[in-house]
Protein backbone atom coordinates (compact mmCIF):
# COMPACT_ATOMS: atom_id res chain seq x y z
CA UNK A 1 0.00 0.00 0.00
CA UNK A 2 1.41 3.39 -1.02
CA UNK A 3 2.21 5.82 1.77
CA UNK A 4 -0.03 8.87 1.99
CA UNK A 5 1.74 12.01 0.75
CA UNK A 6 1.09 15.09 2.89
CA UNK A 7 2.52 18.17 1.18
CA UNK A 8 2.71 21.45 3.11
CA UNK A 9 3.30 24.59 1.06
CA UNK A 10 4.82 27.30 3.25
CA UNK A 11 7.20 27.04 6.18
CA UNK A 12 5.76 29.81 8.32
CA UNK A 13 4.24 29.54 11.78
CA UNK A 14 1.44 27.11 10.89
CA UNK A 15 3.24 25.16 8.17
CA UNK A 16 6.40 24.47 10.13
CA UNK A 17 4.57 23.65 13.38
CA UNK A 18 2.40 21.10 11.53
CA UNK A 19 5.37 19.56 9.72
CA UNK A 20 7.47 19.34 12.87
CA UNK A 21 4.76 17.77 15.03
CA UNK A 22 3.49 15.30 12.42
CA UNK A 23 7.03 14.52 11.31
CA UNK A 24 7.97 13.54 14.86
CA UNK A 25 4.73 11.54 15.22
CA UNK A 26 5.35 9.48 12.09
CA UNK A 27 9.15 9.40 12.23
CA UNK A 28 9.24 5.78 13.33
CA UNK A 29 5.82 4.81 12.04
CA UNK A 30 6.99 2.25 9.54
CA UNK A 31 5.97 1.82 5.92
CA UNK A 32 2.32 2.63 6.58
CA UNK A 33 3.06 6.09 7.98
CA UNK A 34 2.41 9.08 5.71
CA UNK A 35 5.29 11.13 4.34
CA UNK A 36 5.50 14.83 5.17
CA UNK A 37 7.06 17.30 2.73
CA UNK A 38 7.49 21.05 3.23
CA UNK A 39 7.89 23.33 0.22
CA UNK A 40 9.13 26.89 0.65
CA UNK A 41 11.02 29.30 -1.61
CA UNK A 42 13.23 30.35 1.32
CA UNK A 43 15.77 28.16 3.11
CA UNK A 44 14.93 29.12 6.70
CA UNK A 45 12.08 30.18 8.96
CA UNK A 46 11.79 33.24 11.20
CA UNK A 47 8.80 33.77 13.49
CA UNK A 48 6.82 36.40 11.56
CA UNK A 49 6.00 38.67 14.54
CA UNK A 50 9.79 39.05 14.94
CA UNK A 51 10.48 40.28 11.41
CA UNK A 52 10.34 43.94 12.41
CA UNK A 53 13.18 43.37 14.90
CA UNK A 54 15.25 41.67 12.18
CA UNK A 55 14.51 44.62 9.89
CA UNK A 56 15.61 47.13 12.52
CA UNK A 57 18.65 45.10 13.53
CA UNK A 58 17.69 44.86 17.20
CA UNK A 59 17.81 41.08 16.80
CA UNK A 60 20.33 39.07 14.83
CA UNK A 61 18.77 37.01 12.04
CA UNK A 62 21.42 34.29 12.36
CA UNK A 63 20.42 33.61 15.98
CA UNK A 64 16.66 33.55 15.40
CA UNK A 65 16.18 31.58 12.18
CA UNK A 66 15.38 27.88 11.87
CA UNK A 67 16.95 26.25 8.83
CA UNK A 68 14.47 24.01 7.04
CA UNK A 69 16.95 21.25 6.20
CA UNK A 70 18.13 20.92 9.79
CA UNK A 71 14.58 21.00 11.13
CA UNK A 72 13.51 18.37 8.59
CA UNK A 73 16.34 16.06 9.66
CA UNK A 74 15.53 16.47 13.35
CA UNK A 75 11.77 16.03 13.00
CA UNK A 76 11.46 13.44 10.27
CA UNK A 77 9.94 15.38 7.37
CA UNK A 78 11.37 16.35 3.98
CA UNK A 79 12.12 19.86 2.70
CA UNK A 80 12.24 20.96 -0.92
CA UNK A 81 12.86 24.51 -2.19
CA UNK A 82 9.95 25.68 -4.28
CA UNK A 83 7.34 28.38 -4.86
CA UNK A 84 3.72 27.50 -5.64
CA UNK A 85 2.78 28.30 -9.21
CA UNK A 86 -0.37 26.31 -9.90
CA UNK A 87 -2.65 23.41 -8.98
CA UNK A 88 -4.24 20.48 -10.79
CA UNK A 89 -6.89 19.03 -8.50
CA UNK A 90 -7.83 16.20 -10.84
CA UNK A 91 -4.29 14.82 -10.95
CA UNK A 92 -3.53 15.93 -7.38
CA UNK A 93 -0.42 17.83 -8.39
CA UNK A 94 0.96 21.26 -7.65
CA UNK A 95 3.30 23.07 -10.01
CA UNK A 96 6.31 24.95 -8.70
CA UNK A 97 7.85 27.99 -10.34
CA UNK A 98 11.46 28.00 -11.50
CA UNK A 99 13.88 29.26 -8.87
CA UNK A 100 16.57 31.69 -9.96
CA UNK A 101 19.63 33.19 -8.28
CA UNK A 102 19.88 36.93 -7.68
CA UNK A 103 22.01 37.25 -10.83
CA UNK A 104 19.36 35.54 -12.97
CA UNK A 105 20.88 32.05 -13.16
CA UNK A 106 18.38 29.21 -13.29
CA UNK A 107 18.82 27.12 -10.14
CA UNK A 108 15.83 24.77 -10.28
CA UNK A 109 13.49 24.50 -13.28
CA UNK A 110 9.72 24.35 -13.07
CA UNK A 111 8.45 21.03 -11.78
CA UNK A 112 5.38 19.29 -10.37
CA UNK A 113 4.87 17.60 -7.00
CA UNK A 114 2.17 15.00 -6.31
CA UNK A 115 0.09 14.98 -3.11
CA UNK A 116 -2.68 13.07 -1.41
CA UNK A 117 -3.37 15.77 1.19
CA UNK A 118 -2.32 19.34 0.52
CA UNK A 119 -1.94 21.96 3.27
CA UNK A 120 -1.54 25.52 2.01
CA UNK A 121 0.16 27.75 4.56
CA UNK A 122 1.82 30.40 2.42
CA UNK A 123 1.13 33.31 4.76
CA UNK A 124 0.38 36.86 3.63
CA UNK A 125 2.00 40.04 2.43
CA UNK A 126 1.37 43.76 2.61
CA UNK A 127 -1.26 45.10 0.22
CA UNK A 128 -0.16 48.09 -1.84
CA UNK A 129 -3.73 48.53 -3.20
CA UNK A 130 -2.21 49.31 -6.60
CA UNK A 131 -0.67 52.55 -5.29
CA UNK A 132 1.72 53.93 -7.95
CA UNK A 133 5.40 53.66 -7.13
CA UNK A 134 5.12 51.37 -4.11
CA UNK A 135 6.65 48.30 -5.74
CA UNK A 136 9.51 50.34 -7.15
CA UNK A 137 10.39 52.52 -4.17
CA UNK A 138 9.12 50.94 -0.93
CA UNK A 139 10.64 48.20 1.19
CA UNK A 140 8.35 45.52 2.59
CA UNK A 141 9.17 43.23 5.51
CA UNK A 142 6.84 40.29 4.95
CA UNK A 143 9.63 37.71 4.80
CA UNK A 144 13.02 36.88 6.27
CA UNK A 145 14.76 37.95 3.05
CA UNK A 146 12.90 41.28 2.87
CA UNK A 147 13.58 42.10 6.51
CA UNK A 148 17.28 41.35 6.10
CA UNK A 149 17.49 43.47 2.92
CA UNK A 150 15.94 46.45 4.70
CA UNK A 151 18.31 46.04 7.63
CA UNK A 152 21.36 45.99 5.36
CA UNK A 153 20.27 49.26 3.79
CA UNK A 154 19.52 50.87 7.16
CA UNK A 155 23.01 50.03 8.39
CA UNK A 156 24.58 51.50 5.25
CA UNK A 157 22.55 54.70 5.65
CA UNK A 158 23.53 54.90 9.32
CA UNK A 159 27.22 54.74 8.37
CA UNK A 160 26.60 57.61 5.96
CA UNK A 161 24.96 59.62 8.72
CA UNK A 162 27.94 59.06 10.97
CA UNK A 163 30.63 59.73 8.35
CA UNK A 164 29.08 62.52 6.30
CA UNK A 165 26.84 64.22 8.87
CA UNK A 166 23.79 63.43 6.75
CA UNK A 167 20.14 63.16 7.75
CA UNK A 168 18.16 59.92 7.39
CA UNK A 169 14.38 60.10 7.22
CA UNK A 170 12.35 56.89 7.19
CA UNK A 171 8.63 56.93 6.38
CA UNK A 172 6.56 53.89 7.37
CA UNK A 173 3.14 53.50 5.76
CA UNK A 174 0.74 51.47 7.87
CA UNK A 175 -0.26 51.99 11.48
CA UNK A 176 -0.92 48.35 12.31
CA UNK A 177 1.24 46.23 14.57
CA UNK A 178 4.08 45.88 12.04
CA UNK A 179 4.41 49.61 11.38
CA UNK A 180 4.08 50.59 15.02
CA UNK A 181 6.59 48.01 16.25
CA UNK A 182 9.10 48.80 13.49
CA UNK A 183 9.00 52.50 14.34
CA UNK A 184 9.80 51.78 18.00
CA UNK A 185 12.59 49.32 17.13
CA UNK A 186 14.23 51.88 14.81
CA UNK A 187 14.25 54.42 17.65
CA UNK A 188 15.79 51.78 19.90
CA UNK A 189 18.40 51.03 17.21
CA UNK A 190 19.56 54.65 17.08
CA UNK A 191 19.67 55.03 20.86
CA UNK A 192 21.72 51.87 21.32
CA UNK A 193 24.04 52.89 18.46
CA UNK A 194 24.66 56.18 20.24
CA UNK A 195 25.57 54.30 23.40
CA UNK A 196 28.23 52.46 21.37
CA UNK A 197 29.75 55.78 20.28
CA UNK A 198 27.70 56.95 17.29
CA UNK A 199 27.29 60.38 18.89
CA UNK A 200 24.52 62.56 17.50
CA UNK A 201 23.02 59.76 15.42
CA UNK A 202 19.60 59.95 17.04
CA UNK A 203 19.26 63.62 16.12
CA UNK A 204 19.97 62.82 12.46
CA UNK A 205 17.40 60.03 12.07
CA UNK A 206 13.72 60.89 11.77
CA UNK A 207 10.86 58.37 11.74
CA UNK A 208 7.40 59.17 10.34
CA UNK A 209 4.50 56.72 10.77
CA UNK A 210 1.57 57.22 8.40
CA UNK A 211 -1.89 55.72 8.91
CA UNK A 212 -4.81 56.18 6.50
CA UNK A 213 -7.42 55.71 9.24
CA UNK A 214 -8.24 57.87 12.25
CA UNK A 215 -6.09 55.92 14.72
CA UNK A 216 -3.22 53.47 15.00
CA UNK A 217 -3.84 49.78 15.66
CA UNK A 218 -7.47 49.81 14.60
CA UNK A 219 -7.79 46.10 15.47
CA UNK A 220 -6.95 46.91 19.12
CA UNK A 221 -9.07 48.65 21.76
CA UNK A 222 -9.03 52.43 21.38
CA UNK A 223 -7.35 52.82 24.78
CA UNK A 224 -4.31 50.91 23.48
CA UNK A 225 -4.26 52.94 20.26
CA UNK A 226 -4.14 56.19 22.22
CA UNK A 227 -1.48 54.92 24.62
CA UNK A 228 0.73 53.67 21.78
CA UNK A 229 0.44 56.93 19.84
CA UNK A 230 1.34 58.95 22.91
CA UNK A 231 4.37 56.73 23.61
CA UNK A 232 5.64 56.86 20.03
CA UNK A 233 5.38 60.63 19.93
CA UNK A 234 7.30 60.92 23.18
CA UNK A 235 10.01 58.76 21.60
CA UNK A 236 10.26 61.25 18.73
CA UNK A 237 8.19 59.47 16.06
CA UNK A 238 6.03 61.75 13.92
CA UNK A 239 2.58 60.11 13.74
CA UNK A 240 0.19 61.10 10.94
CA UNK A 241 -3.36 59.71 10.95
CA UNK A 242 -6.15 60.26 8.42
CA UNK A 243 -3.36 60.47 5.84
CA UNK A 244 -3.79 58.46 2.67
CA UNK A 245 -0.79 57.89 0.41
CA UNK A 246 -1.50 58.51 -3.27
CA UNK A 247 1.89 57.58 -4.70
CA UNK A 248 5.52 56.86 -3.85
CA UNK A 249 8.67 58.06 -5.60
CA UNK A 250 12.42 58.08 -5.03
CA UNK A 251 12.15 61.15 -2.80
CA UNK A 252 9.17 60.27 -0.63
CA UNK A 253 5.38 60.06 -0.62
CA UNK A 254 2.57 62.13 -2.08
CA UNK A 255 -0.56 62.19 0.08
CA UNK A 256 -4.22 62.90 -0.64
CA UNK A 257 -4.03 66.70 -0.43
CA UNK A 258 -1.20 66.80 -2.96
CA UNK A 259 1.55 67.59 -0.46
CA UNK A 260 4.79 65.61 -0.41
CA UNK A 261 6.43 63.89 2.55
CA UNK A 262 10.16 63.72 1.90
CA UNK A 263 11.91 60.52 3.02
CA UNK A 264 15.21 58.79 2.31
CA UNK A 265 13.73 55.31 2.86
CA UNK A 266 10.16 54.10 2.50
CA UNK A 267 8.53 51.09 4.14
CA UNK A 268 5.10 49.81 3.12
CA UNK A 269 3.42 47.93 5.99
CA UNK A 270 -0.23 48.64 5.16
CA UNK A 271 -2.94 46.16 4.31
CA UNK A 272 -2.88 42.38 4.19
CA UNK A 273 -3.42 40.00 1.30
CA UNK A 274 -2.38 36.51 0.30
CA UNK A 275 -0.18 35.87 -2.72
CA UNK A 276 -1.75 36.39 -6.14
CA UNK A 277 -1.30 32.72 -7.03
CA UNK A 278 -3.90 31.76 -4.42
CA UNK A 279 -6.63 33.22 -6.64
CA UNK A 280 -5.52 31.00 -9.55
CA UNK A 281 -5.67 27.53 -7.98
CA UNK A 282 -7.92 25.45 -10.22
CA UNK A 283 -11.16 27.17 -9.28
CA UNK A 284 -10.86 27.09 -5.48
CA UNK A 285 -13.11 29.64 -3.78
CA UNK A 286 -11.17 32.79 -2.92
CA UNK A 287 -11.75 36.23 -1.37
CA UNK A 288 -10.80 39.54 -2.97
CA UNK A 289 -7.66 39.51 -0.80
CA UNK A 290 -6.62 36.19 -2.39
CA UNK A 291 -7.44 34.16 0.74
CA UNK A 292 -8.86 30.68 0.21
CA UNK A 293 -12.32 30.22 1.71
CA UNK A 294 -12.34 27.24 4.09
CA UNK A 295 -14.93 25.35 6.11
CA UNK A 296 -14.87 24.71 9.90
CA UNK A 297 -12.64 21.69 9.32
CA UNK A 298 -10.04 23.97 7.63
CA UNK A 299 -10.68 22.31 4.26
CA UNK A 300 -11.20 24.38 1.14
CA UNK A 301 -14.87 24.57 0.29
CA UNK A 302 -14.54 22.77 -3.06
CA UNK A 303 -11.91 20.13 -2.25
CA UNK A 304 -11.70 18.24 1.08
CA UNK A 305 -8.19 16.98 0.26
CA UNK A 306 -6.87 20.56 0.34
CA UNK A 307 -6.51 22.50 3.59
CA UNK A 308 -5.61 26.15 4.06
CA UNK A 309 -4.40 27.64 7.34
CA UNK A 310 -3.09 30.90 8.68
CA UNK A 311 -3.04 34.20 6.82
CA UNK A 312 -3.83 32.67 3.41
CA UNK A 313 -7.15 31.25 4.64
CA UNK A 314 -10.50 32.92 5.27
CA UNK A 315 -12.79 31.29 7.86
CA UNK A 316 -16.04 32.75 9.17
CA UNK A 317 -17.05 30.81 12.26
CA UNK A 318 -20.69 30.24 13.23
CA UNK A 319 -22.26 33.25 14.98
CA UNK A 320 -19.56 35.51 13.58
CA UNK A 321 -19.94 38.14 10.87
CA UNK A 322 -16.26 38.55 9.98
CA UNK A 323 -13.45 36.14 9.11
CA UNK A 324 -10.80 35.33 11.67
CA UNK A 325 -7.97 37.90 11.58
CA UNK A 326 -4.63 37.10 9.88
CA UNK A 327 -2.61 36.78 13.09
CA UNK A 328 0.01 34.45 14.51
CA UNK A 329 -2.49 33.41 17.19
CA UNK A 330 -4.98 32.15 14.60
CA UNK A 331 -2.25 30.39 12.61
CA UNK A 332 -0.99 28.61 15.74
CA UNK A 333 -4.45 27.48 16.81
CA UNK A 334 -5.24 26.16 13.33
CA UNK A 335 -1.91 24.33 13.25
CA UNK A 336 -2.69 22.79 16.63
CA UNK A 337 -6.07 21.64 15.32
CA UNK A 338 -4.55 19.85 12.31
CA UNK A 339 -1.76 18.34 14.38
CA UNK A 340 -4.36 16.80 16.66
CA UNK A 341 -7.04 15.79 14.16
CA UNK A 342 -5.41 15.16 10.77
CA UNK A 343 -4.14 11.71 11.86
CA UNK A 344 -7.75 10.76 12.67
CA UNK A 345 -8.92 12.05 9.28
CA UNK A 346 -6.32 9.85 7.59
CA UNK A 347 -7.80 6.87 9.45
CA UNK A 348 -11.32 7.73 8.34
CA UNK A 349 -12.51 8.91 11.75
CA UNK A 350 -14.91 11.78 12.35
CA UNK A 351 -13.38 14.91 13.88
CA UNK A 352 -14.89 17.99 15.54
CA UNK A 353 -14.88 21.38 13.81
CA UNK A 354 -12.23 23.97 14.56
CA UNK A 355 -12.97 26.34 17.42
CA UNK A 356 -11.12 29.57 18.14
CA UNK A 357 -10.30 31.16 21.49
CA UNK A 358 -9.54 34.86 21.36
CA UNK A 359 -6.64 35.24 23.78
CA UNK A 360 -6.27 38.94 23.12
CA UNK A 361 -3.58 40.73 21.15
CA UNK A 362 -0.11 42.05 21.90
CA UNK A 363 1.95 44.92 20.56
CA UNK A 364 5.52 45.53 21.69
CA UNK A 365 7.40 48.83 21.48
CA UNK A 366 10.82 47.23 21.91
CA UNK A 367 12.39 47.86 25.29
CA UNK A 368 10.17 50.89 25.88
CA UNK A 369 6.77 49.34 26.56
CA UNK A 370 4.26 46.69 25.52
CA UNK A 371 0.47 46.49 25.52
CA UNK A 372 -1.83 43.50 25.59
CA UNK A 373 -5.60 43.43 25.16
CA UNK A 374 -7.25 40.82 27.34
CA UNK A 375 -9.40 39.01 24.76
CA UNK A 376 -11.88 36.55 26.27
CA UNK A 377 -10.22 36.99 29.66
CA UNK A 378 -11.06 40.68 29.83
CA UNK A 379 -13.07 41.59 32.92
CA UNK A 380 -14.05 44.98 31.54
CA UNK A 381 -14.53 46.60 28.15
CA UNK A 382 -11.28 47.63 26.42
CA UNK A 383 -9.23 46.17 29.27
CA UNK A 384 -5.51 45.83 28.73
CA UNK A 385 -2.21 45.36 30.49
CA UNK A 386 1.06 47.10 29.75
CA UNK A 387 4.69 47.27 30.79
CA UNK A 388 6.80 44.38 32.05
CA UNK A 389 3.90 41.93 32.28
CA UNK A 390 2.86 42.59 28.67
CA UNK A 391 6.51 42.37 27.53
CA UNK A 392 6.87 39.03 29.29
CA UNK A 393 3.67 37.81 27.62
CA UNK A 394 5.04 38.84 24.22
CA UNK A 395 8.31 37.01 24.90
CA UNK A 396 6.47 33.88 26.04
CA UNK A 397 4.59 33.67 22.74
CA UNK A 398 7.91 33.34 20.94
CA UNK A 399 9.26 30.83 23.44
CA UNK A 400 6.07 28.80 23.03
CA UNK A 401 6.59 28.77 19.27
CA UNK A 402 10.19 27.60 19.72
CA UNK A 403 8.98 24.85 22.02
CA UNK A 404 6.41 23.75 19.43
CA UNK A 405 9.13 23.51 16.79
CA UNK A 406 11.97 22.01 18.81
CA UNK A 407 10.43 20.43 21.89
CA UNK A 408 10.52 21.74 25.45
CA UNK A 409 14.14 21.00 26.33
CA UNK A 410 15.72 22.19 23.11
CA UNK A 411 13.46 25.23 23.10
CA UNK A 412 14.63 25.99 26.64
CA UNK A 413 18.26 25.70 25.53
CA UNK A 414 17.60 28.16 22.72
CA UNK A 415 16.15 30.59 25.27
CA UNK A 416 19.27 30.13 27.43
CA UNK A 417 21.53 30.82 24.42
CA UNK A 418 19.60 34.03 23.76
CA UNK A 419 20.12 35.14 27.35
CA UNK A 420 23.86 34.42 27.13
CA UNK A 421 24.15 36.28 23.83
CA UNK A 422 22.54 39.33 25.41
CA UNK A 423 25.46 39.44 27.83
CA UNK A 424 28.33 38.76 25.41
CA UNK A 425 27.18 40.20 22.05
CA UNK A 426 26.11 43.70 20.97
CA UNK A 427 22.40 44.25 21.45
CA UNK A 428 22.05 45.56 17.88
CA UNK A 429 23.43 44.26 14.61
CA UNK A 430 26.60 46.23 13.79
CA UNK A 431 28.37 44.03 11.21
Amino acid sequence: MAREKIVIVGGGIAGLEIASALGRKYKRGGQAAPTITVLDRDSAHVWKPMLHTIAAGTRDIAQQQTTFLAQARDCGFSYEPGELNGLNRTQKQISLAALKAADGRLLIPERVVAYDRLILAVGSQANDFGTPGVKEHCYMIDSRVQADAFNREVRLRMFQCMGLDQQLSIAIVGGGATGVELAAELIQLTEVAESYGAHGLASRIHITLIQSGPRLLDAFPESISEAVRDKLQKLGVTVLTNTRVQSADADGLTIQDGSHIAASMLVWAAGVKAAEVMSQLDGLECTRNNQLVINPYLQTTLDPAIYAVGDCASLILPNSARPLPPTAQVAHQQATYLIKHLPDVLEGKAVPPFSYRNLGALVSLGEYDAYASLGQFGLFKDGFIRGKLAQASHAMLYRSHQSNLHGFWRGSLLWLVDQINKQVRPSIRLD
